[in-house]
């Protein structure tokens, strides 16, 4: 009988799953949370050291006789790489199986560059991060990446994306997949702003909201626990939404009132250009306001009452029980915030935001890399592919 056989056809995954909580065991508390025998935890124990993802964590406090040897999920042995690809710029991180940035990089690149230009860069940059950290692809599980756009979930490819030319349909995680032989996760940059945001300061939480407020306007959502992505993949794409303040403002998707067109970063800049403000970005708009400019910040507060009424919508369909504004224009302060507030707890049910918190994102601009990371984890970290490697390992 191989080793393979000898731990069973999902036995070594479900105790990995019990430890990846992070909590120190025993060979006899496993035993006794799995009813397995203390000879057969061995094993798995032993397989899964093997591949680095279990380690020894101490010896469980003394009853008497010889302390008890523990083991924990495994931290540091294994890593992923985070990939937060922007309209803008491209942001790197290794990191390792608790989400935990090792080493980071990062570079301003427009990613109307082309996927190719872009995406070697990645490569490059991505080597050079794992040989910076003492690491080889070896030790690498997964990759991470988050896209600006709408991605299709099932292929990790983008879908017509607005403000991405030449990356329609281009197969990303192929792209990536060929140079560094792990599984690609891809995904839409809001999603995984979310997973980041959640992990870092709302664990607990079930059901949040997650609002990027920048070149363009976006949500992740998860609820249940989950994070949510629709049939397509395009759930939160609250940005083409119609705002009843702009029927006649003009979108680059076709179409007109949205709030997009109303409340992003470059709509606010318009809006005060055309007030003879010298303002021709997101960081401008942010900067006036931090200024004190008066017209700035009425901008900004308006913008976030469109936000509202948009997510008033969305509290009576979703029921969240947090709300969290992120992206560049949420660096505007409380003024974004106080809109978005105004029209919520005005307009939504009582019982809806009775217990409803509106605040700003935790994470800030670290909202994409640590969700691409731990977009990686999930996926490497899961049941089957736990047992995948266990049976290449023990085959």
């Amino acid at each position: 009988m191989s080793l393979g056989n000898a731990l069973g056809s999902t036995g070594a995954s479900d105790l990995f799953q019990i430890l990846r909580d992070g909590r120190p065991r025993t060979r006899t508390e496993l035993a006794n949370l799995t009813g397995l025998a203390r000879s057969t935890i061995a094993l798995r124990i032993d397989a899964l050291t093997e591949l680095g993802l279990v380690g020894p964590a101490g010896d469980a406090p003394s009853t008497g006789g010889r302390p008890s040897s523990q083991f924990a999920l495994a931290t540091d042995t294994k890593v992923v790489l985070a990939v937060d690809i922007g309209a803008s710029h491209i942001r790197l991180a290794v990191s390792d199986l608790s989400g935990r940035p090792l080493l980071e990089d990062a570079t301003d690149m427009e990613v109307s560059a082309g996927p190719e230009a872009v995406l070697n860069w990645v490569i490059d940059a991505g080597d050079a991060l794992l040989t910076a950290a003492g690491r080889s692809l070896a030790d690498l599980l997964a990759i991470g990446v988050g896209l600006p756009g709408p991605v299709e979930h099932g292929s990790g490819r983008p879908i017509n994306p607005p403000i991405m030319p030449g990356w329609d349909r281009f197969d990303v995680p192929g792209w990536l997949q060929a140079h560094f032989d792990v599984p690609v996760l891809v995904d839409n940059d809001v999603n995984i702003m979310a997973l980041g945001e959640r992990e870092l300061a709302w664990p607990d939480v079930d059901h949040l909201v997650f609002i990027k407020v920048a070149t363009g306007i976006g949500s992740g959502v998860i609820s249940g626990g989950m994070l949510q992505r629709g049939a397509q993949g395009i759930a939160g794409d609250i940005g083409h939404v119609q705002v009843s303040r702009g029927l006649d403002v003009p979108c680059h998707c076709g179409n007109r009132g949205c709030l997009e067109a109303l409340a992003s970063g470059p709509a606010l800049a318009k809006a005060l250009r055309a007030r003879s403000i010298d303002a021709h970005g997101s960081q401008d708009v942010v900067d006036l306001v931090k200024h004190g400019n008066l017209e700035a910040i009425q901008a900004v507060r308006q913008a976030g009452r469109d936000l509202g009424e948009v997510l008033t919508a969305c509290v009576s369909l979703i029921n969240p029980s947090v709300i969290v504004i992120g992206g560049s224009m949420a660096q505007a302060g409380e003024h974004l915030i106080a809109g978005v507030r105004e029209v919520v707890y005005t307009r939504s049910m009582p019982l809806a935001t009775q217990h409803l918190q509106i605040t700003q994102s935790s994470a800030g601009v670290n909202a994409a890399v640590l969700g691409a990371s731990i977009l990686a984890i999930y996926h490497a970290l899961s049941p089957a592919v736990v047992e995948a490697m266990v049976a290449r390992h023990t085959g």
